[in-house]
């Protein structure tokens, strides 16, 4: 059976199926500029005008798409998640603050050893490490790639934390009385490889920011972090003024992902 074609054999209703071959089609930005109708969609899948009508309710439902009264549906902006350089704080609570819902899909959790990452926190190659991976979604669509290491001797009570909606951060001082203070952090620009453009949704032209910091707590390091946010749901904000300048000063004041 062709990708795109619909499996009419019963196992799931054809509607759907249609509202997952179209927001397929809409993440990899093929209706950016227009959406077609409903009698084009029903010609071109096969279907009724009831189920284009029903998958396209979904649709607008879950806010992919936009329809106003007597105008043709068009493909919604994405909400773009902003944070100010110079602060330390949590994705969690800037992805709520934009009105969106703050969720993770938890890939892994589990405590290993990786001699690079224990390097990075200053402690000897076998020292076992808290591993957690998530796949952080505002609003029900992917945003970031996360992965951070943290030293198990302290961060061993996470493994009983459940992750799919609260914050790294706040588990952490909760169940083991650690915060973190300070953090160093290197941004830069990258294309997403095709494994990662999958996990996140994004289209092959999309960029994406690569974050890693080293997080501290009254000086010694607690953290390592690799972060990749989609570059198209994703923004970064500085300050300045004739007094105090431009409030980034190097990577020690880039913004912080809880």
């Amino acid at each position: 059976m062709d990708e795109g074609e619909l499996d009419r054999s019963g196992g799931q209703p054809l509607w759907r199926q249609l509202r997952e071959r179209l927001l397929v089609r809409i993440r990899a930005g093929e209706f950016d500029r227009t959406f077609p109708g409903e009698l084009a969609l029903a010609q071109e899948y096969g279907v009724s005008r009831q189920t284009v009508r029903q998958a396209l309710r979904e649709l607008r439902a879950d806010g992919t798409l936009v329809a106003e009264r007597g105008k043709q549906p068009r493909v919604a902006e994405a909400t773009e998640i902003v944070q100010p350089l110079g602060a330390l704080y949590s994705l969690f609570a800037a992805v709520e603050a934009a009105g969106l819902s703050q969720n993770s899909v938890v890939r892994t959790l589990d405590v290993r050893a990786d001699a690079v990452v224990a390097e990075r926190l200053s402690l000897e190659g076998s020292t076992p490490l808290l591993y957690l991976e998530r796949l952080r979604l505002a609003g029900d669509e992917p945003l970031a790639v996360d992965r951070v290491w943290l030293p198990a001797d302290i961060a061993r009570p996470l493994l009983a934390a459940d992750f799919q909606h609260t914050s790294l951060y706040g588990e952490l001082h909760r169940r083991a009385g650690v915060r973190l203070d300070h953090g160093e952090e290197q941004i830069r620009a990258l294309v997403p490889s095709p494994a990662e453009r999958t996990l996140l949704g994004c289209s092959p032209t999309s960029a994406a920011f690569s974050i890693c910091r080293l997080g501290t707590s009254a000086g010694t390091p607690v953290e390592w972090r690799h972060t990749l946010v989609r570059g198209d749901r994703f923004a970064l904000t500085a300050e300045f003024s004739g007094r105090t300048g431009y409030r980034l000063i190097g990577p020690r004041q880039l913004a912080a992902l809880g």
